[in-house]
């Protein structure tokens, strides 16, 4: 496995200060927050380029992963459907997720609840990955990465207009979420190559809830520094257009040159 590894840290940073870790696994990398009792983010370790069958190696050399603290990880993947909070029954979490995929591997299943329990993503990881996870981590949690950016968006549903698109970037994948008189309509994760796909699915979704081009707001987040994706960009497309920074509620001492560089919503904000 190829070693990208970047860190970043506190002035003041020490291994020894760390109380919990969040590991945000995303299709493609995997990126590690150490917090400390204070549940201040202390340490970040970013690996760029990761494949998850490369996690068994990371938990033997990584310094943060060799810690046994409480542990909570956080599984981007489309293995998940939405379930309303009055249908959900912990036992059939198979049964909600084969309307969104045929279930072959061996599945352990979990849940997150979301907007005071209305809503439950349910999710699952393979049971081989979660058996290597629990041989280091005694006290682990798992949670659908999507909680973050959901739980965001449902904070700020009073802030939204009638029709409303808002989408999180994280490398060559998207979460797309669409409120209609500021409830949830619909809500999925794309893979994207280039702009023009994000251009795509927005107009897709604008066709099937039957949104006004000129009246919709599209809003989006994880935006990278440096992208030809600009609000100038966006205007030539829909009337109503910005790029966005989440509220933040995360905290950091000193230090972390260099962090926003990340791009990722989850450095400002994280389901907690």
């Amino acid at each position: 496995m190829e070693n990208t590894l970047k860190v970043f840290k506190s002035d003041k940073f020490d291994v020894e200060d760390t109380a919990s870790l969040s590991l945000f696994l995303y299709p493609d990398f995997l990126v590690i927050f150490a917090k400390d009792q204070n549940q201040t983010n202390i340490g970040i370790h970013h690996y760029p380029q990761l494949k998850w069958e490369d996690l068994d190696h990371l938990i033997l050399t990584d310094p943060l992963l060799k810690l046994d603290v409480p542990t909570r990880v956080y599984v981007h993947h489309s293995s998940f459907s939405l379930v309303p909070g009055v249908l959900y029954a912990a036992g059939n979490e198979e049964k909600f997720l084969s309307f969104a995929q045929q279930i072959t591997s061996k599945p352990f299943y979990f849940n997150t609840p979301l907007d005071s329990n209305n809503l439950q993503i349910v999710s699952m990881v393979d049971e081989k990955l979660k058996k290597h996870l629990e041989a280091r981590f005694s006290d682990l949690t798992f949670d659908h990465g999507a909680s973050s950016f959901l739980s965001y968006l449902f904070k700020e549903r009073f802030n939204l207009i009638g029709q409303e698109i808002l989408i999180n970037i994280f490398g060559d994948h998207m979460y797309l979420a669409a409120f209609t008189d500021q409830e949830l309509s619909t809500f999925n994760l794309f893979s994207i190559s280039s702009k023009e796909d994000i251009l795509k699915y927005i107009l897709i979704v604008i066709e099937q809830l039957g949104y006004e081009r000129n009246l919709v707001r599209i809003n989006l987040f994880g935006v990278p520094a440096n992208s030809d994706m600009t609000e100038d960009w966006g205007k030539e497309y829909f009337l109503n257009f910005r790029l966005l920074k989440p509220h933040v509620n995360q905290n950091y001492p000193h230090g972390f040159k260099h962090l926003k560089d990340l791009g990722l919503f989850e450095v400002s904000w994280q389901y907690q």
